[in-house]
């Protein structure tokens, strides 16, 4: 298999070197359909072999097995390899049992299953504003990465408003991960000055809106029991924002529908076209698409040596965000 030069960018502060192409492991938890230890770890090989190097992965993925899964396949690689995970949303923790033990205790939980000394990136895991506003959880993240156990932390946010006082609490932030992609482009105006002059990198979590922008589902596609675009199409789980980014199906069927006549290139496949147009950006560090399949992985990797798109189109897309899409969004962006 040919492996494919990524391009790497810096991860705010914290000097990191990223690919701008990374993987999302929230499928190897299971949690888009079943999947076992052999095809998760074709996936995470496929993408140590087209050249990726940033894996997002959090301890609540398969209670764990995302991480496990990662530790086995990762243990042995060189150490430009960055893992980031997450704390937050275990039961017994989310959503207002938050605590130093029970930090602590999650760090070194992950640090088990990903066979590693020291967490290269840990993010809060989309625990709630009234916590953020707190504060005492940054002092937590602060005392945690002057013990060791973490070399830099960051949080994964569902809002803009979570994001920014994020900002505003922890001068020590690495990195935001936030939910951005042609169907939730608000960031580009309300954000990444703010994390730019901070310092602070933006990682982008459903690049392709749970798979929505890869424009292969139709009225009649239909998704496994286990996987989140079933059973929180409108929210029952957890944020509706996670699933299709806010947007009920049908809705985003006609919108992607859209995009692909009036504005994808048509060298570009729909896929292609979501992410190069959220790499144009510069206050992005990574984005991190997931993959069910090894040669999902080497086309998202692939992304990185497609040429910007044209500044003119960018205009015209988030005009078409403004006055169609935005009023389609079911929850807070």
């Amino acid at each position: 298999m040919s492996s494919t030069k990524v391009t790497m960018r810096t991860l705010g502060k914290s000097k990191l070197q990223v690919t701008e192409v990374g993987l999302g492991c929230w499928q190897l938890g299971g949690d888009f359909g079943p999947i076992d230890e052999s095809k998760a770890t074709d996936i995470v090989d496929t993408a140590l072999e087209q050249g990726i190097r940033f894996f997002d992965t959090a301890d609540v993925y398969g209670a764990g097995q995302s991480e496990r899964y990662l530790g086995q396949v990762l243990s042995n690689q060189p150490h430009d390899t960055v893992i980031a995970t997450k704390y937050g949303r275990a039961q017994g923790v989310f959503p207002n049992n938050y605590s130093f033990n029970s930090l602590r205790d999650s760090v070194l939980r992950s640090q088990d299953r990903l066979q590693r000394d020291q967490i290269d990136l840990l993010q809060l895991h989309c625990v709630p504003h009234e916590e953020l506003q707190k504060r005492h959880i940054f002092d937590w993240l602060e005392e945690m990465k002057l013990e060791g156990q973490i070399a830099h932390y960051g949080a994964s946010v569902e809002t803009l408003e979570e994001a920014k006082t994020c900002l505003e609490h922890a001068p020590g932030l690495t990195s935001l991960q936030i939910i951005f992609n042609l169907m939730r482009q608000q960031a580009t105006t309300d954000l990444f000055d703010e994390a730019a002059a901070k310092d602070v990198g933006i990682i982008v979590r459903l690049p392709l809106a749970s798979g929505m922008l890869t424009g292969k589902f139709d009225k009649n596609t239909t998704f496994d029991e286990s996987d989140h675009r079933n059973f929180n199409r409108n929210g029952d789980a957890f944020s509706v924002g996670e699933t299709f980014s806010g947007i009920e199906f049908e809705k985003g069927l006609e919108l992607v529908n859209k995009l692909d006549r009036e504005f994808k290139p048509n060298s570009l496949k729909m896929a292609q076209f979501a992410m190069r147009w959220i790499l144009d950006h510069n206050a992005v560090s990574t984005i991190i698409p997931g993959a069910s399949s090894p040669s999902q992985v080497t086309q998202n990797a692939a992304v990185s040596a497609i040429a910007p798109l044209d500044e003119a189109l960018h205009k015209k897309l988030y005009t078409f965000y403004q006055q169609d899409i935005a009023p389609a969004i079911r929850c807070p962006v």
